[in-house]
């Protein structure tokens, strides 16, 4: 089958090994698949995304010198059922699923795996236990959305976000923009969102932020305390301790940057008692001072990915409708465009999602 291959830092295009099924894995023809901003840090930084994943517990097995096909925010097509299956899943029925698959007792990644190929390639061998079918009447390539959207979903069910609390989304990227989503599904208001590209702040207010602000010209920061902040706020210290004054709505934080200094500078800009929730992935060393989250009493909570209820409940949301993903796709590209496409993405104005079709 044909796959856009990634190695030693550039893609090719060319011929892998068609998938062999194991046992109870389902062969599907892959439709669409997106390019995740996880995919660009491990293209452009490839060393030290293996190297952090070693040591971290070995969460991806890629590798510096193996060929890996990328891809893991797909969907695709059912086009044969493998030994001891079950047969759920005609030929034909359009699926998705959380990117691994398990072949016999093994659980294995997909999408930065040297030994399973990814939705870069024409097919994908996946686990029958873990395919979800869409919904009816969904357009096949939102479901291709569902993983991005999920990490979104997680990350505000991480930030207990109680109905009166106001929320902070710094960074308006793919990611922040499905915490927006999430946000705005639970009914979270005002939604404040804060990027210096002006397409990623059109988007944040199409996904349903309530404030949106670029912060060369406005600080989130001040918006985020003048929204928590009563008539009449007392903000000394023996006031609040002894009930002398309104007290301030919640406020709950989203990093959606993953860039040194941002867990520091949210920590200075975040009000006394807030949670911070850091979505986000930096790959690079940091550096913050504690101080700041101990005199403030501020909750630091890091999230990744997602549970494979929050995953169904996701594609449920997008193909009900109550989750529109249409307006993130904003590029198509067939196996031989994916290199380029890596590099458009670095630039925000010109994509927020691209996706991969290798049948294109």
């Amino acid at each position: 089958m044909r796959a856009a291959i990634f190695h030693q830092g550039r893609f090719s295009t060319g011929e892998i090994p068609d998938p062999r099924l194991a046992e109870g894995q389902v062969l599907v023809r892959t439709r669409a698949c997106g390019i995740c901003g996880s995919d660009l840090h491990a293209a452009k930084y490839t060393e030290d995304f293996v190297d952090l994943a070693r040591r971290s517990g070995g969460r991806f097995q890629m590798s510096v010198d193996r060929p890996v096909v990328f891809g893991h925010e797909f969907v695709g097509e059912v086009v044969e059922n493998g030994p001891g299956t079950e047969g759920r899943f005609r030929p034909g029925t359009l699926v998705t699923s959380m990117p691994l698959t398990i072949a016999g007792n093994q659980v294995l990644g997909i999408g930065y795996n040297p030994d399973v190929a990814g939705g870069f390639a024409e097919y994908l061998p996946l686990a029958e236990r873990m395919l979800l079918p869409l919904p009816a009447g969904m357009d096949p390539d939102h479901a291709a959305l569902v993983e991005p959207i999920a990490v979104g979903i997680h990350a505000v069910e991480y930030g207990r976000m109680a109905p009166d609390d106001v929320a902070l989304v710094i960074g308006c990227g793919p990611i922040g923009i499905a915490v927006i989503a999430a946000l705005r599904l639970q009914g979270i208001a005002p939604i404040i969102a804060a990027d210096f590209s002006p397409a990623r702040r059109d988007l944040a207010r199409r996904m349903g932020a309530d404030i949106v602000l670029d912060p060369r010209q406005a600080s989130p920061y001040a918006a985020l305390e003048q929204a928590i902040t009563p008539a009449g706020f007392d903000p000394g210290r023996h006031a609040q301790l002894f009930g002398l004054s309104p007290r301030r709505r919640g406020a709950v934080l989203f990093e959606c940057v993953g860039m040194p200094g941002m867990i520091q500078e949210m920590m200075a800009g975040a009000p006394a008692g807030a949670r911070i929730v850091v979505v986000g992935v930096c790959m690079q060393p940091d550096r913050s001072e504690p101080f700041f989250g101990i005199v403030k009493q501020l909750n630091l909570q890091f999230v990744l990915a997602y549970t494979k209820e929050e995953f169904a409940a996701t594609l449920e949301h997008i193909g009900s409708g109550r989750i529109d993903v249409s307006p993130l796709i904003t590029g198509r590209v067939g196996l031989e465009g994916v290199g380029q496409a890596f590099e458009d993405l670095a630039s925000p104005e010109r994509h927020a999602k691209v996706l991969v079709e290798p049948w294109r």
